[in-house]
């Protein structure tokens, strides 16, 4: 990060009061951004996607971030999902998502379209701001390229770049955008600081500025590895208690009362970050010659729990003298987590996958989630309304409110007399499930 020399040619920065926001992707981080930024200065909402658009000029947010008493009072937000609209703007705020492909690789591909755009439409003195989660070095050496070619502009010189890692926890009502203290930075000393003042507008819980931007991408990749090692250490150590016939939540329990003991659960880890961020900074690692050992291992046993869980379905229904094959099994859940519709790296899936290959005929079911996009994600069609006393297992998958308030009795009356009832998240007393990791 270097000073702007006064002297040079560079780019002054954008006026700060009349500067104009341009968030690129209106998923579960665009969209509380642009709606937070659209309560003080002119926003425009970008998404390639036509329906997003058309539903949210209605009022409509099918991510249930935002409501619609939220949206109308962003009342200086309008949304587009032409590329042209953003051409006024002097801030770009790139929020696409960064997934991984089938081999636990880095998919850059909404990145770099989303910077192709933005290049397109650069002009001297704007200031582009990533939030899409990344392994570090990636927006100056993979985005600033971009937009210098599509642009025809220097970078750090006729535009300026910055990265504030997102912090959104999906379906989350209490650690909300403005609540969740919120990491900045820039490529020179003024800008970090400009954009400090702009993310300082929106984030009550104040902001942090990091030394780089290499080192907020940092900063956010390890966040999510953390929780990810902590998960697999509870996966493993459910594996290990389960063939001890020792129940891990009991331990937990018991574990938990010392001060220090860290909070952490076995389960399914899904969603699109701690599921992937680690794919990110292990890739990095590999590309300078060093080969993560840790992180991955925690990965493997993480990856490896949906084929675990099912394996124990099916061996306790053969304790219980029930027929495998050709058996029917009520799946509640496909979210990758509780209370929200959000499936994406749903883990839940590699359970329903499993379990078939046993050759169980499962049927799935989540009120949270839009069947279309099940099937459209996974070829999962949804099941609307289970029918009462024809499963032979219950699996309660995902911790929904509405499966957790009807309690055990009310699962059980899915499955027939001698059905299983199976409780991965653990929300159930032991004494009420056959089954529980």
């Amino acid at each position: 990060m270097t000073d702007i020399d006064a002297g040079s040619d560079q780019a002054a920065l954008p006026d700060f009061d009349a500067a104009r926001i341009a968030v690129i992707g209106l998923g579960y981080v665009g969209l509380p951004l642009a709606v937070e930024f659209g309560r003080q200065r002119l926003v425009t909402g970008f998404d390639i996607n036509v329906g997003r658009i058309t539903a949210l000029r209605s009022g409509r947010d099918d991510t249930l971030e935002t409501t619609a008493t939220e949206l109308a009072a962003a009342d200086r937000l309008t949304f587009s999902h032409d590329i042209d609209d953003l051409a006024d703007a002097n801030v770009y705020i790139v929020t696409v998502p960064t997934p991984i492909d089938r081999h636990k690789r880095p998919d850059l591909t909404p990145l770099i379209k989303a910077s192709e755009s933005v290049g397109r439409v650069l002009k001297r003195g704007d200031i582009v701001i990533y939030e899409s989660t990344v392994y570090p070095g990636c927006t100056e050496e993979d985005c600033v390229p971009i937009l210098e070619r599509e642009s025809g502009l220097r970078f750090n010189r006729d535009f300026f770049c910055g990265y504030s890692p997102e912090r959104i926890n999906p379906g989350d009502k209490e650690h909300r955008l403005p609540t969740i203290r919120k990491v900045t930075s820039g490529s020179t000393p003024e800008v970090a600081r400009w954009i400090d003042r702009l993310y300082g507008q929106i984030i009550t819980a104040g902001t942090f500025m990091a030394q780089s931007i290499k080192v907020a991408e940092a900063a956010k990749v390890i966040e999510n590895t953390q929780r990810d090692l902590n998960i697999a250490l509870m996966n493993e150590l459910a594996i290990i208690f389960g063939r001890l016939g020792i129940d891990t939540q009991a331990v937990l329990a018991a574990a938990g009362t010392k001060w220090n003991f860290l909070n952490f659960t076995p389960g399914l880890v899904g969603g699109h970050c701690i599921g992937v961020d680690p794919y990110y900074l292990t890739h990095k690692a590999q590309a300078v010659g060093y080969h993560p050992e840790v992180i991955l291992a925690g990965r493997r046993v993480n990856d490896g729990m949906g084929n675990y869980i099912a394996s124990q379905i099916v061996r306790l229904m053969i304790k219980r003298t029930l027929p495998v094959q050709g058996a029917r099994i009520l799946v509640l859940g496909l979210a990758f987590k509780e209370n929200c519709p959000d499936i994406r790296n749903t883990r839940v899936v590699d359970v329903v996958s499993e379990l078939m290959e046993y050759g169980v005929k499962v049927d799935v079911y989540d009120p949270w989630v839009d069947a279309a996009n099940a099937q459209h994600e996974y070829g999962i069609d949804l099941t609307d309304h289970p029918a009462a006393g024809e499963y032979d297992a219950v699996v309660l998958a995902v911790g929904h409110r509405e499966f957790a308030e009807n309690g055990s009795a009310a699962l059980r009356a899915f499955g027939k007399p001698d059905s299983i009832l199976v409780d991965v998240k653990g929300i159930l007393p032991l004494a009420e499930s056959d089954l529980r990791l």
